[in-house]
C-alpha cells in the first residue's frame, strides 16, 4: 500500500469507511480514546472540523484501547460519550487497534512511511495525510488541534495543489 487512500476503516455502525472516498481531500486521522489525560482535545478536533471542514478537511476518529486501557466502551458508548461532552460530528470509526503485530494497517503504514516516531505510542497521535493521499505529517498526544503548528500544516494541505 502506497497511499492512505489504501486503507479502509469501519464506522461505528459497522459501514466500511474507505478513505479513497476522501481523495482530494486533506485527512486528519486521530487515533482516540474517551478516558484519556488528551480526550478534552476532541474538542479541538470538533473545532478544526467546524472551521476547515467546509474548506475541505476531513477529520476521522479511530477509538482505540491499546494505551492504558483508556477506551473500553463499545460502539454506542464511544459514540454518545463523543457526541454529549464534546459535540463531535466528525466520522468516528469502530475501535481499531494501533500499536503491535495487530494494528490497524492503517497505522502500520504510517510507522513504514516516517519512522519510529511516527509509530503512535499513546492516544491522539494525529496524521495529516494530503490530497493525494500521502502522509504529510504527524503530531504527538500533546500537540493540540488547534496549536498554531497543526492550523498551519492543515492550512498548507488545503492550498496544496492536489
Amino acid at each position: 500500500m502506497t497511499s492512505a487512500h489504501d486503507f479502509t476503516f469501519v464506522t461505528l455502525a459497522g459501514a466500511p469507511y474507505p478513505l479513497r472516498a476522501l481523495a482530494g481531500r486533506p485527512i486528519l486521522v486521530v487515533n482516540t480514546a474517551s478516558r484519556c489525560g488528551f480526550t478534552p482535545q476532541y474538542a479541538g478536533l470538533q473545532n478544526l472540523w467546524r472551521v476547515y471542514g467546509p474548506r475541505g478537511l476531513a477529520v476521522v476518529g479511530v477509538p482505540c484501547n491499546d494505551f492504558g486501557g483508556q477506551e473500553p466502551g463499545e460502539a454506542a458508548e464511544i459514540g454518545a460519550f463523543c457526541e454529549r461532552n464534546y459535540g463531535v460530528t466528525f466520522p468516528l470509526m469502530a475501535k481499531a487497534r494501533a500499536a503491535g503485530e495487530a494494528a490497524h494497517p492503517f497505522f502500520r503504514w504510517v510507522a513504514a512511511e516516517k519512522g519510529f516516531l511516527a509509530r503512535p505510542r499513546w492516544n491522539f497521535y494525529k496524521y495529516l495525510i494530503g490530497k493525494d493521499g500521502a502522509l504529510r505529517d504527524f503530531f504527538i498526544s500533546p500537540t493540540r488541534p488547534e496549536s498554531r503548528r497543526v492550523r498551519n500544516a492543515v492550512e498548507a494541505a488545503l492550498t496544496a495543489p492536489g
